[in-house]
């Protein structure tokens, strides 16, 4: 006997239908699945026989035949166990194939031994194509109902166990787990535990950081051991504006796809903070393998990348960064596909200004030989600085903030000045789809930004006397239009693009 579940296979962000088809007939015992099933596809046989008999359901010997179909696209992960089972109960008649006339079913899940459903990555985005290609509902295990249930449209039939699953297909759906209230889930954004105020000093470097993030600029910083770098990154996302309600989906989508979504929560409501290691591969920072999966750079879309320890990375992952950084994607491809993943991201650098960390610094002297100081800068490249719109110095802490200067600014106060500024690039950007003035093309830079004459002959006078690129003009273009609608003003004056290019004093790693 021949039976059809509908399921869907995971590519990239997207989803590609798939037809689970189960063939059983009366011939020598044996279980294949063909399809181009990759090898956790192909150990689903022993999954799927272990827990159909301990469901208390019958296995008998006779030669089953599963086709994925289309037989050209590749078949990953063990999100098919479920989908595999259901149609071989249903073709050996010990479960009802549940058509009621309202329309089909698809069903995914991994099955454990004992018959028990376990969650799989990517639901929330095979969700979305189940929907867009018109399915009326969705059987998966219990612990990616509420991520699936995001999405509107699409009934999800959450099931504990295989045994639960075949109820749910024989009523045809049966209990359906209920929409998700997107705007309660948004509206539970937890406080941020690190706030600006904890930094005593650094009053520059805070007004520096509040513009970058007022206009999701990159920023590098530099400085001694302890001068307080990370301190300052790891509070950037309390001064950020709050995830829209598309923002938080498409990072929830990002998360769920990499297996990243936290079990509490179906809905991503902060802005990511990504910080790996020094040692991360090329592959990791920016995305690859074998079977291409979010990097670094797309897990922290829509937030910060924070590296620390900049120039210790290797040069491979460095100079990966620099085509998501010019176009907020970054395309994989490999033999048989090629998949682009966002990564619209906030990239925030520290790092020491030599190897011992001590050069400039006014209480410690340096120790390094210039030809280390130059071997030490020269592993970011001039392409790459180019693309980092602020960079910093942090210099060591007073004596007086560290005995206990005044409290800087709350994070919220900050916070409300950076939405007000995003309001004003969002209004002056509508219809461009773009978000931030980082993002602007040279283009939207000669139509939108505007320059006072003072401005102009400043800006002419700085391209000519600090040798500044083309993209390096634009960009402090960018940086000045930031600091106008952090005060509201119509038109970028002198005294933005002053302050814009002091923001560009990393000159000695510049060739």
């Amino acid at each position: 006997m021949l039976a059809s579940i509908a399921s869907e296979a995971l590519s990239g962000l997207e989803g590609k239908p798939v037809q689970v088809e189960a063939d059983v007939v009366a011939a020598a015992p044996a279980f294949s699945i063909v399809g181009l099933p990759d090898a956790a596809v192909q150990e689903s046989r022993e999954r799927v026989r272990a827990a159909i008999v301990n469901s208390a359901y019958a296995f008998p010997s006779r030669r089953i035949t599963v086709n994925l179909a289309p037989a050209d696209l590749r078949k990953e992960g063990p999100s098919f166990d479920l989908p595999i089972a259901l149609a071989f109960l249903v073709a050996t008649g010990q479960a009802a194939d549940g058509c009621d006339g309202r329309g089909p079913l698809a069903a995914l899940g991994e099955l454990g031994l004992d018959g028990a459903l376990r969650p799989v990555a990517g639901a929330l985005a095979l969700a979305e194509s189940l929907r867009r290609r018109g399915m009326r509902g969705l059987i998966l295990p219990a612990a990616n109902a509420a991520e699936a249930a995001l999405v509107g449209g699409l009934e999800v039939y959450p099931a504990r166990t295989l045994a639960e699953a075949v109820a749910q297909l024989a009523a045809g759906g049966g209990a359906a787990a209920p929409p998700a209230d997107l705007t309660a889930l948004l509206g539970r954004s937890p406080a941020a535990d690190a706030d600006f105020a904890d930094i005593m000093g650094q009053e520059q470097v805070k007004r520096a950081l509040e513009v970058a993030v007022a206009g999701a600029h990159n920023v590098l910083m530099s400085g001694p051991p302890g001068a307080g770098k990370t301190m300052l990154a790891r509070r950037l996302p309390g001064i950020m504006p709050a995830l829209t309600l598309d923002e938080a989906i498409e990072v929830t989508r990002i998360h769920s796809v990499a297996g990243l979504l936290p079990q509490d929560g179906a809905l991503i409501t902060q802005r990511p903070f990504r910080a790996p290691h020094h040692t991360i591969s090329s592959p990791g920072l920016v995305g690859g393998g074998g079977t291409p999966r979010p990097g670094e750079v797309s897990l922290g879309h829509l937030g910060v990348l924070f590296l620390d320890e900049f120039a210790e990375f290797r040069l491979s992952a460095l100079e990966g960064l620099r085509q998501p950084l010019e176009d907020g994607e970054v395309t994989i491809s490999r033999r048989l596909v090629s998949l682009t993943f966002p990564a619209r991201i906030m990239l925030v650098a520290a790092m020491n200004p030599c190897p011992c960390g001590y050069l400039g610094d006014r209480e410690r002297g340096c120790t390094c030989p210039a030809h280390r100081v130059r071997q030490y800068g020269s592993r970011l490249s001039g392409p790459l600085l180019d693309r980092i719109d602020l960079r910093l110095d942090v210099p060591r802490v007073s004596p007086q903030d560290r005995r206990g200067g005044a409290s800087g600014e709350p994070s919220a106060v900050v916070r409300a000045r950076v939405a007000g500024a995003r309001e004003r690039q969002l209004a002056r950007l509508a219809g461009t789809g773009v978000y931030a003035n980082a993002h602007m093309s040279a283009r939207h830079l000669r139509r939108l930004c505007s320059l006072d004459a003072d401005a102009t002959a400043l800006l002419d006078r700085a391209y000519e006397r600090l040798r500044l690129s083309a993209r390096a003009c634009d960009r402090v273009i960018k940086v000045a239009q930031t600091i106008a609608d952090l005060e509201a003003a119509p038109t970028i004056t002198w005294a933005h693009v002053a302050e814009s290019l002091s923001y560009r004093n990393r000159s000695q790693y510049d060739r």
